[in-house]
């Protein structure tokens, strides 16, 4: 036989003698080179030079196509002119005349179609190479395999082997497959579509291989190639497939094997790679995107059928482009949302998940600004995004897996916006809402059991949730991201101020707060409802290392902590029922507060680390873990929630009966239905009763050893504000009313040591320091705390039977407390109703002067915080008139200031304004709030005014500095003195060693001059002369001080005001009723008489009670200012004070 060299010239010049137009290459002679190359006779190389096109033709004829094929896109999604229109039409047919005068054959796959035929793999490979990917097997004549359309009932059979024992053997194991199958499969690519046969097969391949994974020695390397096929050949394929959702499940059953990660990185390539690279591809996301519009457009509530069947039916081949086009529809006009969601029903379960990749890569796009242009509020596109996962993943039975990972992601980068995805998820699809507007029904509703939160405690009865909130709870567990969430919450909310808030408006950084922090409440409470004991406790580490090692907030971490104690409790507490059978109600309570302290002391002992020593002084850790781990469900049973919930399924059930148009069948079920909800409130009510019956006598046992007292009780109840009530009043609306239930509990517990008189003093008298630091829902909950803490006050204040039977003869409200063993031989006093009637009155002095500081500031955060703290407590204050009247004054100029300027501000002051107008007819005059001598009986003995059993001594001056006051506090202390003058109201709170509550006086003006210019550190002696001078000048000009009087009761900063705007300062004055007589120069003289006489018994006594506790000089000094600074507006109508001393 002739040299190879020969044979392929000869071959070449035959085929060259076919390369002319209209010429058409023999079978025969393709079959020939195939089989001299199969053998080996030539080579493919001295052949390949022989044959047309050249390669680079090719591959320009393959960048052609693919331009034609953007260009047609292009037109798809464009608007086009009526001349461009004509210019077009022209130019098809330019093409069209072109393409009738027929090219010459295209050698190279002929001779590729031969190789294939008889099985000639390796040669017809090296041929494929030369060429761009998918150019050979996009033409019709190239049989790597094919089967046009699926033969109805098709069924498989056996295919023999070539009888060519160089072609490639069948595949008899997974390593076969992919040393031979797999490399055919990429080179098919999405040609792959031609064949639901051969796809199905592949797809049921990937299953088996699967199934046997981690059995497979080469798991890794198969694993890749399943995913690169998947990639290359399975998805771009079904893009070309015309709607075959059969092909799309069955890729679905494969999918579901991959870990979500793997399936996200599919989709990717999928969505953003793929469409590019084959001008098939190309044209058909042109085409859907058209598609998608046409749908989008029509889309309304009325036709979501319809629309919902094209959506399904486009979305079985090309899902990832019709997604894009509806998610950016949806970022556009939230309206949408609804009828999206109600057309999504025909999908199938791949395009569900291809939907959660999609609403992912939105939620993450870097080119979009999660913030609006004013940077104070979150952007529009990112609340309908998140509006649409809570109702797309609750009605529809995606994995939730990834977009959770997503937000712990965020977290992890310390970024907190996508936060409200959450809060939208767990809302939806737990039915737990969040809200600080609550009603006062539904947060008493909140305080029950699980079916009474459900029935009344929120807006919308979200039914139904059981099976999605299961579905939630297994996704969390699987994926450990239950604790790990609530971890990076509670860490994120300070994180959200330092680290995030840095170059954020201070809004935006309040709201971005608040939603972690919601969230964050939010998604601990669906844990504790959700999970298993089991669960919950095996998840949920102790208290020292959630607070040590985990750097969680003490009050996030009792929270995370609290279900898991009630769990144990009860779990315990069942044990000892069941070890020991006995019925008596006092044998289960023994055993309850046994099973408390045996699951409670590891928590006592464990809070130790978490303060310093010197706190456990006063609050022994037993208190500062009751108060954190109880409830409200632990302290009162809603029975008045309890009965409306009943009656409301009553008149339900009613209604039933009484509609004809209900089916019988129908009626039963309802009524079914709504008889057993009553039977279950009734039981779960029962249920807590008994409950709170042992929490209360437990609460009882455990009372003597809560405070220790070391110290003075001003300091007990520092620490106890600090580090128990203010952290909790504002973490919840419910955390808000426990706290004011819990300080009434501890008094009427009879608690020792527990000054409640001080507590409330406190909570009152200093709001302006926590108002100003709140964001704007902690504001409603610090404002429905204040509001739960006057309840209690307005109830003791409005009746006298009910304080002495509620306040007297309680420890909580004796006027003298001393530091433990110092004792100063006076006998400790009750406050008399009357005498409680004055500090409620002081009380309400000290709001009204806390609110109209906050309200003059001129502060965003102040007035807006203020606004609210005041609306949520307007059913209990103000009661007083001339308080309410000086309130209205100064709201009603910050409505004329905002309305312009800042509307929000605006809008709070308005409604503010309008509901406390209507509360005008419910307020008192100051008289009749608390008692009021008359100027006549004003020289009535002390001890006469102030009952029986009373050591009252005549009230100080009116002219008393801050310093003087405090320097009388100390000699005074153990007495209670009281009100003495016509228009005195106001009471003052002390403690032996000198620290008490805000304390109000009247000041006159040049005494105040002199008063500053003493050093706070004078001797007694000094003192008493500098009093006798002051008293021979307040004889001479006692007349022109008289005249005047009237003029210095004004505030200081109504004063400073005065000077700028002399016309507003007259009208505030007249209508905060600030014009008091003066008091007669007589009486005045007679009071400091009796009080010069007495001066040295009270420096005797004062010396018996100083607190063990030294003060230096210049840390009174610096409290002094602090006050002088506090107290700049003065009481308009006092001149007197009731002072109130407690060591």
């Amino acid at each position: 036989m002739c040299e190879p060299l020969t044979l392929c010239h000869i071959l070449g010049f035959k085929f060259k003698f076919y390369q002319e137009p209209n010429e058409e290459t023999p079978k025969s002679l393709y079959h020939i080179a195939a089989a001299l190359l199969h053998h080996n006779l030539i080579e493919l190389e001295d052949l390949y030079v022989h044959l047309m096109p050249l390669d680079a033709a090719i591959v320009e004829e393959h960048k052609r196509d693919i331009s034609e094929a953007k260009q047609i896109a292009r037109k798809l999604v464009m608007v086009v002119l009526p001349s461009e229109k004509n210019e077009d039409k022209e130019k098809d047919k330019e093409k069209e005349e072109e393409k009738n005068e027929k090219p010459p054959d295209n050698q190279k796959l002929g001779l590729l179609e031969a190789l294939l035929r008889i099985g000639d793999w390796h040669h017809a490979q090296s041929i494929m190479d030369q060429m761009p990917s998918f150019y050979a097997t996009s033409h019709k004549a190239i049989p790597l395999y094919r089967r046009a359309g699926l033969p109805k009932g098709a069924r498989g059979c056996v295919l023999h082997p070539l009888r060519n024992k160089r072609a490639p053997r069948p595949a008899e194991t997974f390593e076969d497959l992919r040393r031979d199958t797999f490399s055919m499969l990429g080179y098919l690519g999405p040609h792959l579509s031609h064949d639901p046969i051969l796809f199905a097969k592949i797809i049921r391949l990937g299953k088996g291989f699967m199934k046997e994974l981690f059995v497979c020695s080469l798991q890794d390397t198969l694993l890749s190639c399943f995913l690169s096929i998947a990639d290359q050949v399975l998805l771009p394929s079904i893009s070309l497939m015309e709607c075959n959702a059969c092909m799309s499940e069955e890729l679905w059953g494969l999918f579901k094997l991959f870990p979500y990660q793997h399936r996200y990185r599919l989709y990717g390539q999928w969505k953003n790679e793929t469409y590019s690279s084959h001008p098939l591809l190309v044209k058909v996301k042109a085409q859907t995107v058209e598609r998608a519009k046409y749908i989008m457009k029509r889309l309304t509530k009325e036709n979501v059928k319809q629309s919902g069947r094209q959506i399904g039916k486009l979305s079985h081949s090309n899902p990832t482009i019709l997604f894009d086009y509806m998610l950016s529809q949806i970022q556009w006009y939230d309206n949408l949302i609804v009828p999206v969601v109600d057309s999504l029903k025909y999908l199938t379960s791949l395009n569900y998940d291809v939907l959660a990749y999609c609403i992912i890569e939105a939620l993450a796009n870097p080119e979009k600004e999660k913030m609006k242009h004013d940077d104070t509020t979150i952007s529009s596109w990112l609340q309908s995004l998140a509006s649409l996962c809570g109702a797309v993943f609750r009605k529809y039975p995606i994995e939730l897996a990834g977009l959770l990972q997503y937000v712990t992601n965020q977290l992890k980068a310390g970024k907190s916006f996508d936060l409200l995805i959450l809060k939208e998820v767990v809302q939806k699809m737990a039915g737990i809402e969040i809200t600080d507007e609550m009603t006062s029904e539904q947060l008493e509703a909140m305080t029950g059991g699980e079916q009474l939160k459900a029935e009344g405690g929120y807006f919308g009865q979200i039914r139904n949730t059981k099976k999605s909130s299961q579905r939630l709870k297994d996704v969390l567990l699987d994926h450990e991201l239950a604790l790990p969430l609530c971890l990076l919450m509670a860490q994120q909310r300070n994180g959200v101020v330092f680290l995030e808030g840095g170059e954020k408006h201070l809004k935006l950084v309040g709201h971005l707060y608040d939603q972690c922090h919601d969230t964050l409440v939010q998604f601990g409470g669906f844990l504790a409802s959700n999970l298993s004991t089991e669960d919950y406790i095996k998840r949920v580490p102790s208290i020292d290392i959630l607070c040590n090692q985990f750097h969680t907030p003490h009050d996030a971490a009792f929270f995370l902590s609290r279900p898991m104690y009630a769990h144990q409790i009860l779990s315990k507490y069942d044990e000892l029922k069941k070890a020991e059978k006995g019925n008596k109600q006092q044998q289960k309570v023994h055993k309850y507060v046994a099973a408390c302290e045996q699951v409670m002391t590891p928590v006592h002992e464990a809070v130790v680390s978490l303060h310093p020593a010197r706190v456990w002084d006063d609050l022994r850790p037993q208190f500062y873990a009751t108060f954190w781990s109880l409830t409200m469900y632990d302290l009162a049973v809603p029975h008045s929630a309890y009965e409306r919930e009943v009656n409301k399924l009553k008149v339900q059930i009613k209604a039933i009966e009484e509609n004809p148009e209900i089916p019988l069948n129908k009626k039963k079920k309802e009524k079914e239905r709504c008889t057993a909800l009553q039977e279950k409130l009734q039981e779960e009510e029962k249920k807590q009763l008994e409950h709170v019956q042992r929490v209360l006598h437990r609460l009882k046992l455990e009372k003597d050893n809560w405070l220790l007292a070391k110290s003075t009780k001003n300091e007990t109840i520092t620490k106890f504000l600090q580090l128990c009530l203010f952290p909790r009043c504002i973490f919840s609306s419910i955390d808000a009313v426990y706290c004011a239930r819990f300080v009434e509990l501890v008094h009427q517990q009879k608690t020792p040591n527990f000054c409640t008189l001080l507590c409330y003093d406190r909570v009152f008298s200093a709001i302006i320091y926590t108002v100003a630091s709140c964001t704007e829902n902690e504001s409603h909950r610090y404002g429905r705390f204040l509001c739960c803490m006057l309840e209690t006050v307005t109830r003791w204040h409005s009746d006298r039977a009910t304080y002495e039977k509620e306040c007297v003869n309680y420890p909580g409200f004796l006027t003298i407390f001393r530091a433990t063993g110092f004792d100063g031989g006076n006998k400790a006093d009750q406050l008399d109703y009357e005498n409680f009637r004055h500090v409620v009155h002081k009380w309400h002095y000290m709001l009204t002067k806390a609110s109209v500081h906050c309200l003059e500031t001129g502060d965003y955060t102040h007035i807006r915080n203020i606004l609210i703290v005041l609306t949520k407590i307007l059913p209990c204050y103000p009661k007083v008139l001339n308080l309410g009247q000086a309130l209205e004054c100064r709201v009603h100029k910050i409505c004329l200031e905002e309305k312009d300027k800042r509307p929000d501000l605006y809008a709070l002051a308005m409604g503010y304004s309008g509901r406390l107008k209507s509360q005008k007819v419910h307020m008192v005059p100051e008289n009749e709030f608390h008692h009021k001598e008359q100027p006549a009986r004003s020289a009535t003995p002390a001890s006469q005014q102030n009952g029986p059993g009373s050591t009252g001594k005549p009230a100080t001056s009116t002219s008393k500095t801050d310093e003087g006051t405090s320097e009388d506090g100390d000699k005074s202390q153990g007495t209670t003195k009281p009100v003495n003058k016509a228009n005195s109201a106001a009471a003052k709170v002390t403690t032996s060693n000198g620290n008490g509550a805000l304390n109000r006086t009247q000041h006159d003006g040049k005494e105040k001059k002199e008063k500053k210019e003493k050093t706070p550190g004078s001797t007694p002696e000094t003192k008493a002369e500098n009093r006798r001078e002051k008293q021979r000048d307040e004889r001479a000009g006692k007349e022109e001080r008289a005249a005047r009087e009237g003029k210095e009761k004004t505030p200081k900063a109504e004063r400073e005001k005065a000077k700028a705007e002399e016309k507003s300062s007259k009208d505030d004055k007249a209508k905060a009723g600030n014009g008091e007589p003066a008091e007669p120069s007589r009486e005045r003289e007679a009071i400091k008489e009796s009080k010069s006489k007495e001066k040295g018994d009270r420096s005797a006594v004062a010396g018996s009670l100083k607190s063990p506790v030294p003060r230096s000089e210049s840390a009174e000094s610096e409290r002094d200012h602090k006050r002088r600074k506090l107290d700049s507006h003065s009481s308009p109508s006092h001149s007197s004070s009731v002072k109130v001393s407690m060591a």
